[in-house]
Formats: C-alpha cells, sequence, structure tokens
C-alpha cells in the first residue's frame, strides 16, 4: 500500500485531511495471478478494486476510494491468489527471519479540513 498522506516523523504515523482520498498499491504473488485484495480500516475488511493482471507474475495494480472521517485509523491490505494463497494477519517466525508476508499496516491521523480544502497544520 502507499501510504496516504504526509509522514510525521516524530510518531511514525500518516496524517491526512479528512474527505474522500484514493488508497493504492500493488500486490504480487509468486505462486500466480492475484485474485483478490482487501482492505481492512479499522478491522473492516472491504474488496478493493484490481486491475487486470499483465502477465501471470506481474505485480498488480489495486485502488480503493476511502472517505476518511476524523480520528485515527489503523489501515491494513492484504492479498489472495489464485492458487487461494492469502497473506497471514502476523508475521510466522523463522530464525533468519526470512520470508516475511505479513499484512502491511499503516498509522493514520486524519485531521479536519478547512473550508478551502486544506489541511490544519
Amino acid at each position: 500500500m502507499v501510504p496516504p498522506g504526509e509522514p510525521d516523523f516524530a510518531s511514525r504515523r500518516r496524517v491526512l485531511a479528512a474527505g474522500p482520498t484514493l488508497l493504492e498499491g500493488r500486490a504480487w504473488s509468486g505462486q500466480g495471478k492475484i485474485k483478490a485484495v482487501e482492505i481492512g480500516i479499522d478491522g473492516v475488511w472491504s474488496e478493493a478494486h484490481l486491475e487486470p493482471a499483465v502477465d501471470k507474475y506481474a505485480w498488480q495494480r489495486w485502488t480503493f476510494p476511502w472517505v476518511a472521517s476524523e480520528g485515527t485509523h489503523e489501515l491494513i491490505c492484504r492479498a489472495e491468489d489464485a492458487q487461494g494463497n492469502t497473506q497471514p494477519l502476523a508475521p510466522e517466525w523463522n530464525y533468519q527471519g526470512m520470508g516475511n508476508n505479513a499484512v502491511q499496516r499503516i498509522d493514520v491521523t486524519v485531521r479536519p479540513s478547512l473550508d478551502d480544502g486544506t489541511a490544519f497544520p
């Protein structure tokens, strides 16, 4: 997932103005085509729009329109391939730390918008 908004380096959170925003990213599987991508917003899952695959092993673009409401949110995305493999919610531990394919989580703070469309500082 491309992290939405601007980074706040002190808190390691993303910050954006309330209102419509397009979440987007790319999905890939070494086992075949991507069948679906889901977006989790505060624990509620929804299906993203998946663009057609260019090739069996190519990265696939996805998008999800989100109307961001004020407050703090956790955004999560996960993909499922044609073989039925789905990204795990937590990484599986191994001695060398390899093969981490867990879902990506992004913490976001949504601030109110001004009438002119800009966010409060």
